[in-house]
């Protein structure tokens, strides 16, 4: 099939990279030139395991091109997928202004029938915009479909090519057939609904992902004051097939592209239609307020933080990306520079994009993680990158001025500290701590 997506940011170019790789001939839009010219000479803008590999091969094999020209594209493909983003405005909302300007673009390309297949997170009721915005310029006959994406930053492909489910919401049923053979070779797991209910499909996934997120941080702070272990209590949560095992590690809350911006927007869309979603603004406190945790900390450990040297590894909002929207790091060096603390920062591939957003006088960008803590009064680990897990505590003792470790992740065992001198606070796991802390009450 000939498809043409429209965006080359993250959404778009993983599933622009990927439909190539199972045979499709697509061509990836951008109207940034500089962006364009980059993923022509083969470079990968974002970071993604696996991605790379794909394009150049896609690429080399002529299943794969980069254009600035919407027009000729649209005239050469049979389905036109948008995948523009949709930023939130500051009241929460999402901003629709990418995807209307494409659909009218699309619209003066259209020379006969297409199908446009919309992968943005969109609004309940935004299809029917999208539609109407292209039958007002165009006579050519067309078709909207909706197929919201399920991609998770840092196992992007994989999820791609073994997606629990596809959804797709559409008005004809017709038209539909030819986006389920589309599909088909990922998943026999497809889900036909009408457009409306596939856009709330998207938000009611992530809203629900982002409160369990929420829910067992909660009860990590319940468990650090009445002496239980979050992390066995997770455990024994997930055996449960009612509730499941992921989204249950307690740590310092989500970030990214998707959970903070989509809560947000499907909160505005409940209140647009006079509905007080009451449970998921909760869920948007208690995250905002979680990594705030690490703060909490580390003044129990050190004190007054004006003048202390903090060590930082982990900027990006999770692992294997190096997106660092909404990213908890912000919060908490913000924090500490406020409070007078000097910063040093490491993180394994989002030093630069998180340095692009914040520089200070006191925050220094280290090159590796032993730079960042030699001679730190305390650690905090942020993200949980593979690399930091590998380091013994006796080695990262060495480098520290003091031993004090703030573990927001939980990656240390209990066997791993033992016979260390270290001050460790983590998530929800009081009986680890070796610092200040409340005794657990005793329970009648």
């Amino acid at each position: 099939m000939k498809l043409t997506v429209v965006g080359t940011g993250y959404v778009g170019l993983v599933s622009g990279v990927c439909f190539a790789e199972m045979g499709n001939h697509v061509i990836c839009v951008d109207k940034d030139q500089a962006k364009v010219e980059l993923l022509k000479s083969g470079t990968v803008p974002i970071y993604e395991p696996g991605l790379k590999e794909l394009m150049d091969n896609n690429t080399k094999a002529g299943r794969l091109r980069f254009t600035c020209e919407l027009g000729q594209a649209v005239q050469e493909s049979d389905v036109i997928i948008l995948a523009v983003g949709t930023p939130s405005l500051p009241s929460g909302e999402a901003d629709l202004q990418y995807i209307e300007q494409a659909a009218r673009d699309i619209a003066f390309a259209l020379n006969d029938f297409k199908i446009i297949m919309t992968k943005s997170t969109v609004p309940v009721g935004t299809n029917e915009k999208v539609k109407a915005i292209i039958r007002s310029h165009t006579d050519q006959e067309f078709e909207i479909v909706s197929v919201p994406e399920f991609l998770r930053e840092g196992s992007a492909v994989r999820d791609t090519f073994h997606p629990d489910r596809i959804v797709i919401g559409v008005e004809n049923r017709e038209a539909v057939l030819g986006i389920v053979e589309l599909h088909r070779p990922l998943t026999e797991n497809i889900i036909v609904t009408d457009i409306r209910s596939a856009e709330m499909i998207k938000y009611a996934s992530n809203a629900f992902l982002a409160t369990k997120i929420s829910f067992i941080n909660e009860i990590a702070n319940i468990c650090e004051k009445v002496g239980a272990d979050v992390t066995k209590v997770a455990e024994g949560m997930g055996y449960d097939k009612r509730i499941g095992a992921s989204f249950l590690n307690a740590g310092i809350g989500y970030g990214g592209s998707c959970f903070p911006k989509d809560t947000q927007a499907l909160i505005q869309i409940a209140g647009n239609v006079d509905y007080d979603f009451k449970l998921l603004k909760s869920v948007v406190d208690v995250n905002n307020g979680q990594r705030f945790n690490i703060i909490h900390k580390l003044k129990s450990t050190l004190g007054d933080l004006y003048g202390k040297t903090i060590a930082i590894w982990g900027l990006a909002f999770k692992p294997d990306t190096d997106d660092v929207r909404a990213a908890p790091a912000f919060d908490i060096i913000n924090s500490l520079l406020q409070l007078g603390a000097s910063v040093r920062a490491y993180d394994p591939v989002a030093a630069e994009n998180f340095k692009r957003l914040i520089q200070h006088d006191n925050l220094y960008y280290s090159d590796n993680a032993e730079d960042a803590a030699r001679h730190a009064d305390a650690l905090c680990i942020v993200t949980e990158w593979r690399e930091f897990s590998q380091f013994s505590l006796q080695e990262i003792r060495s480098w520290l001025k003091a031993p004090n470790l703030i573990d927001g992740r939980n990656i240390y065992t209990e066997e791993e500290l033992l016979n260390t001198d270290f001050v460790y606070y983590s998530v929800g796991r009081p009986k680890l701590n070796n610092g200040v802390r409340e005794g657990a009450p005793i329970l009648l």
